[in-house]
């Protein structure tokens, strides 16, 4: 081909650029429509495309329409690629954000002179696959394909050409286009061994192996050659024509790795060889220039810091000063030395590179000569000699000071701690409160403290001495060591002064108290026997007395009057001792002694010695009173006594005469019932007349009994004998006068005579030998042996009234003659109450019935038979006609009607009437 036609081929191709494009966008539309096999291997190796780049920026993508929607991969991808920097993309999540970033990244390959036809930044961020997958193949184009050139020929020719040529020495490869030239996979194996055949084994692939030859293609690739597997073997070897632009897009990353390297690496190669010469002295020159700078500046400021000698004042200080200058020493001069070291080194090496490569020798800038360096070096060294031998020194001073200074404040301190509170206790007031006995504790306490201040006097001494040289070496901290100096010295002569003024305060107090403390025991020993005398005075004034007679309470007034002429001695000492005590007190005001306490001796107080004494002569006229009260008592009783005595001494006997008088009349009656009966009611009479006497004996033992008087000397007799002496009096007359009414109505009743009832009288009253009225065992025995019984035990049950046995044995050895049952019934006739004794009208009517006649329902039976006309029965109008009304009325109501054989209507049975009348059925 001639130049000319070259030429025009190329204008040609270049003007055509846009209707190629357009062109291939319809190719693009229409392979889409035709065959989704082609879409399925573009999406692949687009996607292995786009990320081999990203990759570089550390990121990738995974689904090609969805990944590029917000438009920031898209822009990270181009930036990539074209080595340049695109518009800031906008970081919104809107759809807005998305569409303006996609639009950048559509702008940028516009800007690379790319006509983008029908595709819209709407489309792409809507993930529409066919409009994602077109965009990238543009950007595949422009950037992979379009700048290839071969020979003259560009783009995808170009790349066609350089497979050709490359594939060209193996027979068995034959590149015609980019779809199925490449099935069997021999043409990747080929290019990959004719640049680096140590990869594949050529001879060993076999044309009717494609997958096998595709498959070691495409690992050889990704693992050694750093492109990505891009195509599927079974996409390829399974689709009748596999998809150009996939193919196309694989093989160009194949040109970019193999034919870049092999141009480049000669013509860099002659020119960094010469470069490299100029720039690596320059580049030692220039390190040179400014080591030497750095070196120079550092022992400038440095010298001036070694030659400050202006010292500190205190250790520490020093000690960091030292403490910089060995830092300096270890970490901030080897350093320096290793750089000084290497100035030298690169000095020499760059003279001597420079000889050799024809080039002129070095001169440094003014004052920068490797002579000036160790110039200056010299003098920081010298620097440095003097500084350490001046620090080393300045720090013995001051170790001598501190330590100094340190003794100082030790030994200070010690004295201070000790000092503490020393004043107070000194100047405390506590001896103005205490005992004795404390006060001599607190002297000796006092004594261990002299002796220990006097100990201390040695450590002021130090103290002082340490003072005087640390000021002759000028301590920088002098005056506060001389203030504290001052202080404790100061301190020291207050302490001796106070110690001295305590020692005289405790002396005088002790003096004090002793005084005090034997006025004390003096009031103690008397105040002690005084009060007790007072105590036992107000006992015996206060105690009751119980007295019964005028010699009693006599006896009683002759020791109160002993008592009470012992009063003034006893007064004169209750003085002496308060004057004791008002001796001490004069002594606590005049000294202004606090007392601490009572007088240990004892607890009784003056207050306590007068208010007793107080009540001693209060009791006295009280007790005064008291004894004259009862000594009026004591009369008025004996008077009482007397006027009682008078009369019952007259009244006693009287009674007691009486009562014989009566045993005698009861006894010895004469003449008929009635007469004694007579005789009897006129002796009563006279014995109740004489009552007044006795009422009023009984007024005076009222008066007696109220007086509370228990004793009587002038009588034998009490009221209690005279009122029993006088019941028993009335009794016995009343008694004897009513036997004889019943004597009377006995004999009237049953027809007894008199002589029977005087017989009966006589034998009773004759074994009634205590005039009891009745019959005890003892007089019945009397009365059976009498009669010639023998009684045996009987005489040993002491009764006292004659019991049912007596009476039975009585019976007895009078003729009768009975069994228990017959006995039983007697007694219960003369013992209806079962008393156990028997009386002597009881005795008298049982007498009576066994004399007189004893049939007397009978005889009564008798009576109303004669009424009744003989009948076994009685009528009413018998009984009306024969009777008193009333009388007949009560026989009428009382009978029972008559149930005999011979009865009639109206009759009456008056035989169980007339037993009834006895309560006697079989008597």
């Amino acid at each position: 081909m001639d130049h000319h036609h070259q030429h025009h081929h190329h204008h040609q191709h270049y003007d055509g650029d846009e209707n190629d494009y357009m062109q291939q966008e319809d190719d693009w539309d229409r392979d889409m429509l035709l065959d989704p096999a082609w879409e399925k291997q573009q999406r692949k190796t687009f996607t292995a495309w786009c990320n081999s780049h990203l990759r570089k920026a550390g990121t990738q993508i995974e689904n090609i329409e969805e990944d590029f929607r917000d438009g920031l991969k898209l822009m990270l991808l181009l930036e990539v690629i074209s080595g340049e920097r695109l518009a800031k993309p906008e970081r919104g999540k809107m759809r807005v954000h998305k569409i303006s970033n996609v639009n950048k990244a559509l702008n940028f390959i516009t800007s690379k002179g790319v006509k983008l036809v029908s595709i819209g930044a709407e489309e792409i961020v809507d993930g529409n696959a066919k409009m994602t997958l077109g965009m990238i193949w543009t950007i595949i184009l422009r950037f992979a394909i379009q700048d290839i050139s071969v020979e003259e020929t560009s783009a995808k020719e170009g790349l066609l050409l350089w497979c050709q040529r490359k594939t060209a020495p193996y027979k068995n490869v034959n590149i015609q286009n980019f779809h199925i030239s490449w099935k069997d996979g021999l043409g990747f194996c080929a290019l990959i061994h004719r640049h680096r055949p140590e990869l594949i084994d050529y001879a060993k692939l076999r044309k009717d192996d494609p997958m096998t030859n595709l498959n070691t293609a495409f690992d050889v690739a990704e693992k050694y050659l750093d492109i990505p597997k891009m195509l599927d073997a079974e996409d390829i070897v399974g689709t009748a024509r596999p998809d150009e632009k996939a193919i196309m897009t694989y093989v160009s990353s194949f040109y970019h790795a193999f034919s870049g390297a092999q141009k480049a690496e000669t013509a860099a190669n002659r020119i960094c060889k010469v470069l490299a010469v100029n720039q690596e002295n320059e580049q030692l020159m220039e390190d040179y220039e400014k080591l030497a700078s750095d070196l120079l500046e550092w022992i400038r400021r440095t010298i001036p810091w070694l030659e400050n000698r202006v010292p500190e004042s205190t250790m520490q200080a020093m000690q960091q000063k030292l403490e910089d200058f060995r830092d300096y020493r270890r970490q901030h001069k080897p350093p320096k030395v290793q750089e000084k070291c290497q100035l030298e080194i690169n000095f020499n090496t760059l003279q001597t590179k420079l000889r050799l490569s024809n080039r002129p020798a070095f001169m440094p800038s003014e004052g920068k000569m490797v002579s000036d360096i160790s110039n200056a070096w010299g003098a920081l060294e010298g620097a440095e000699k003097g500084y350490e031998e001046w620090l080393l020194n300045e720090i013995r001073r001051l170790e001598r000071l501190d330590h100094l200074a340190e003794k100082f404040r030790q030994k200070a301190a010690i004295h201070e701690a000790w000092t503490e509170g020393k004043e107070a206790m000194l100047t405390q007031k506590d001896y103005e409160t205490v005992t004795l006995s404390e006060i001599k504790a607190l002297l000796k306490k006092h004594e261990a403290f002299e002796s220990d201040l006097a100990a201390h006097q040695d450590r002021v001494e130090q103290i002082a001495a340490i003072a005087q040289e640390l000021n002759e070496l000028e301590y920088y901290d002098s005056p506060s060591v001389n203030a504290r100096c001052q202080k404790i010295c100061d301190q020291w002569d207050a302490l001796g002064a106070l110690t001295q003024k305590r020692s005289e305060a405790l002396q005088r107090t002790e003096k004090l108290l002793e005084t005090i403390d034997q006025l004390y025991l003096e009031f103690a020993k008397r105040a002690a026997p005084f009060n007790n005398w007072m105590e036992g005075a107000m006992e015996d004034l206060q105690d009751t007395f119980i007295v019964h007679t005028i010699e009693e309470i006599q006896g009683l007034s002759t020791a109160h009057e002993q008592f009470k002429a012992t009063l003034p001695e006893a007064d004169k000492e209750r003085q002496a001792i308060l004057g004791i005590h008002n001796e001490i007190a004069k002594i606590v005001q005049t000294y202004h002694v606090n007392m601490a306490g009572t007088n240990p001796y004892t607890t009784i107080n003056p207050t306590e010695i007068n208010a007793k004494w107080d009540k001693v002569r209060q009791l006295v006229p009280q007790r005064d009173q008291a004894l004259i009260e009862e000594h009026a008592r004591q009369q008025n009783n004996e008077r009482l006594r007397r006027q009682f005595a008078n009369q019952a001494n007259v009244i006693g006997p009287w009674i007691q005469t009486k009562m014989e008088e009566i045993g005698r009349i009861s006894i010895e009656l004469h003449g008929t019932l009635e007469d004694q009966l007579t005789n009897l009611r006129q002796y009563e009479k006279s014995i109740v007349n004489y009552k007044p006497k006795i009422d009023q004996l009984e007024g005076d033992h009222q008066q007696i009994q109220e007086a509370l008087i228990f004793d009587n000397k002038h009588t034998n007799y009490t009221m209690e004998h005279i009122r029993v002496g006088w019941e028993q009096l009335l009794t016995t007359i009343a008694r004897t006068i009513n036997e004889i009414e019943n004597q009377i109505l006995t004999r009237d009743a049953k027809g007894i005579s008199q002589e029977q009832l005087s017989e009966f009288r006589a034998s009773f009253n004759h074994f009634d030998r205590d005039h009891s009225g009745t019959l005890g065992a003892e007089e019945f025995k009397a009365c059976l042996i009498s009669l010639g019984f023998d009684i045996g035990n009987d005489a040993q049950k002491r009764t006292g009234l004659m019991d049912g046995e007596d009476f039975r044995t009585c019976l007895i050895s009078m003729g009768y003659n009975m069994g228990e049952a017959e006995f039983a019934r007697i007694m219960s006739i003369v013992d209806p109450n079962r008393l156990g004794v028997v009386t002597f009208q009881a005795f008298i009517d049982f007498m009576s019935r066994e004399t007189a006649d004893t049939d007397t329902a009978d005889q009564v039976m008798a009576s109303f038979k004669v009424l009744a006309g003989d009948k076994n029965y009685i009528l009413a109008d018998e009984l009306r006609r024969e009777l008193p009304p009333d009388q007949a009325d009560y026989c009428i109501s009382r009978m029972a009607p008559y149930t005999g054989p011979d009865a009639v209507p109206g009759a009456l049975d008056y035989m169980s009437f007339s037993t009834a009348l006895y309560g006697e059925s079989d008597l």
